[in-house]
C-alpha cells in the first residue's frame, strides 16, 4: 500500500477537499463518489461524510493508498 503524507495549511481539511488535493478523486464528484460508496477509511474507520474534517495525525486509506495528516509549522503548537 502506498503512502503519502499531506501537510495541512490550516488546522484541518474536508475530507473531499485531502483527495481531491492528494490527486486520490480527479473532481468533487469523483471523491464524492468514493465516500458514498464507503471505499475510504479515516483511522482505520468508514467515513460517509464529504465534510469530515481531518486534522494532523490521523490517516486516510482509499483506493490502495494511505494518507497521513502532518501539522503546518506553527499550527497547534502551543
Amino acid at each position: 500500500m502506498q503512502t503519502l503524507d499531506f501537510t495541512l495549511r490550516g488546522e484541518f481539511i474536508t475530507l473531499d477537499a485531502l483527495l481531491k488535493a492528494t490527486g486520490l478523486a480527479d473532481s468533487g464528484g469523483a471523491a464524492k463518489a468514493l465516500i458514498q460508496a464507503g471505499q475510504v477509511q479515516v483511522d482505520g474507520r468508514e467515513e460517509l461524510r464529504r465534510g469530515a474534517k481531518l486534522r494532523a495525525g490521523q490517516v486516510v486509506a482509499v483506493s490502495g493508498a494511505r494518507v497521513r495528516l502532518l501539522a503546518a509549522e506553527g499550527v497547534g503548537s502551543a
